[in-house]
């Protein structure tokens, strides 16, 4: 095991690790990913899921985000701020940090869709076709790339990370269900759907996954090892044929319960569906290719850094989009907030 304080320097050196990494195929035999590694800091980002895999960065429970909070004394308002360090670049992979130009395509992988109890696919194309140009969502576009590794505050400079309208589209899922998904898939697994989503698409070379992310989500008592009790979702990179593609894996969050966040806040048995799901997609955002983009000093994401508020500053609520449809989310960091101190918010500026 690796003590939390050594995460980063780690995370740093296997940074490029996702240009390299090795393409599984969903159809090779189903085996046990390795062992999540055990850290003393905080309960969600950075992590080694499977051997031979790039990191990814994990959300944590209801739980373990509430132990922790407790162990250091934090009240549930505060998120990670009392002992974090403010988001800073970290360079970028092959020069991408953020998604300047963002597109999200939503994949529903298997057979086993046809039974969704809690209705979570309409709920999914909902979300993501209203966060787009949100002011929830606008927190991120004070995040850019081309700026030197420990900038903290953009200013203008580089480019910025983007929040447009058309972030999502009806035409951008693809129900893949033309077989069934592996019963309990694993990351490379999840890896290698993603890069068929990307050839899906037409999106065939580096540039056009420059700054597209994939999500897969699996269908209900159809999910990977960990859900539930490690992580409610996560998010990673794969590099292959088609370019480093990022992706997230969303396994069908109702499942998990209260773990994943069903009733957080008082917001409804289905909250989590788009707390989880609104928190992997402004990571991705702002960190597409793990973990290039901008992160605390602990590996922490702007949406680790704010998960499971319950209360004051930043705590999940239901919000408004431009399109008139209203979801429950988690609130995001902001480097800008409250005179560039810092804080959770929901919406920005």
């Amino acid at each position: 095991m690796i003590p939390h304080k050594y995460v980063l320097r780690g995370a740093l050196a296997l940074a490029g690790f996702v240009l390299v990494s090795p393409l599984s195929h969903a159809q090779e035999p189903e085996k046990e990913p390795q062992r999540p590694m055990v850290y003393e800091g905080a309960p969600g980002g950075w992590r080694i899921l499977e051997e031979g895999q790039p990191p990814a960065m994990i959300h944590a429970t209801v739980e373990d985000m509430k132990r922790f909070r407790e162990a250091n004394g934090y009240a549930h308002h505060s998120g990670q701020a009392g002992a974090q360090s403010e988001l800073n670049y970290h360079g970028g992979i092959g020069g991408i940090g953020v998604e300047t130009a963002p597109k999200i395509f939503l994949v529903l992988w298997g057979s086993q869709w046809s039974n969704d109890p809690s209705g979570e696919a309409t709920i999914l194309e909902n979300f993501y076709g209203g966060a787009g140009g949100s002011s929830w969502l606008n927190s991120v576009t004070q995040y850019c790339q081309g700026v030197a590794s420990g900038t903290v505050f953009c200013n203008g400079a580089g480019q910025a990370a983007g929040n447009p309208s058309s972030i999502f589209a009806s035409a951008n899922v693809w129900r893949d269900n033309g077989s069934a998904a592996p019963r309990r898939p694993t990351q490379s697994q999840l890896a290698a759907e993603a890069v068929r989503a990307a050839q899906h698409f037409g999106n065939t070379t580096g540039a056009s996954n420059s700054s597209v992310q994939y999500v897969i989500a699996t269908a209900s008592g159809n999910n990977s090892r960990g859900f539930g009790s490690q992580y409610c979702a996560y998010h990673s990179a794969t590099s292959s044929t088609v370019g480093n593609v990022a992706y997230t894996n969303l396994p069908y969050i109702t499942d998990a319960g209260a773990s994943c966040g069903a009733n957080f806040n008082g917001l409804g048995p289905k909250a989590g569906i788009t707390i989880v799901s609104g928190h992997e997609m402004a990571e991705t955002l702002t960190d597409q290719f793990p973990n290039g983009g901008w992160l605390d000093s602990s590996g922490g994401e702007n949406g680790d850094k704010c998960a499971w508020i319950s209360s004051g500053q930043g705590a999940s609520a239901d919000v408004t989009f431009p399109n008139g449809s209203s979801f429950p989310v988690q609130s995001l960091w902001s480097n800008a907030f409250n005179n560039n101190s810092g804080g959770c918010v929901l919406s920005f500026p």
